[in-house]
């Protein structure tokens, strides 16, 4: 019974199961490298963002205090900027 249905999937994608499980593997295997070098560069930007945050607290910027000030001076009923970009 099993190899009646491993033919018939094997006529309709013409690849056998074997083959299609290869395939399957392959991909995650380079999907989960892909994963990890975007976490290294995730990894990076978030250091040089914490770095130039940290030069800027040293130069006196708080950009905390920036961000309030924006935010009261906002027109109520209006939309963040992000929400206007789409």
């Amino acid at each position: 019974m099993a190899k009646k249905t491993a033919k018939k999937s094997e006529k309709k994608s013409g690849a056998s199961q074997d083959e299609q499980i290869g395939f399957h593997k392959g991909a995650l295997t380079t999907l989960a490298k892909e994963r990890e070098e975007m976490m290294k560069i995730l990894t990076i930007v978030e250091q040089l963002m914490q770095m130039h945050l940290k030069a800027l607290k040293e130069l006196g910027v708080d950009l905390a205090a920036e961000a309030k000030k924006v935010k009261s001076e906002a027109k109520p009923g209006s939309k963040p900027l992000e929400s206007q970009l789409r």
